[in-house]
């Protein structure tokens, strides 16, 4: 079995509301910093993303791939890698549980990467736990500001 990376995070916010953020696949290019394109192209029969293609640009690694999604419940959710340009295997997952009676959730994140080019696995851990931890902190913010997206004219006058 490939080792993996993984990490964990306390967000202020019901575990709904946290896959909420986290099964919103075409909002991804606002919050996550590295995704710069992310396409749905194909639902479950509950609506909910079975394959997404997604462009990412992460400095030296820029990629364009695409994962196939594994929804276990309310509060997990798995993927792996279908097809890429740079990567051999992207495997992944979000587990949520909840806290102080559902009003905080916690976030693990594990992550395997591996790429097509020769690379330590020294380097390659420490790559997975950059891309967690910007993933986490990011979805946090993300969750925590209640930013729902893009407003409405009439919305942002409310806010004056």
């Amino acid at each position: 079995m490939a080792e993996h990376t993984s990490s964990s995070i306390t967000i202020e916010a019901a575990p709904a509301e946290v896959m909420g953020v986290i099964a919103d696949f075409d909002r991804y290019p606002e919050w996550t910093g590295e995704v710069k394109e992310a396409e749905v192209l194909a639902k479950d029969d509950r609506g909910r993303a079975e394959q997404v293609r997604l462009l990412l640009d992460a400095g030296a690694i820029k990629d364009d791939h695409t994962l196939a999604y594994t929804w276990t419940g309310e509060n997990e959710v798995s993927w792996s890698l279908v097809k890429s340009q740079m990567l051999r295997a992207l495997d992944g997952s979000y587990h949520l549980s909840a806290l102080g009676n559902g009003v905080r959730t916690e976030v693990t994140y594990q992550l395997t990467v591996d790429v097509k080019i020769p690379m330590l696995g020294m380097i390659k851990r420490k790559a997975e736990k950059v891309i967690i931890d910007r993933a986490l902190a990011g979805l946090k913010k993300r969750v925590e500001s209640g930013h729902d997206g893009p407003q409405t004219p009439a919305d942002e006058a409310k806010k004056l």
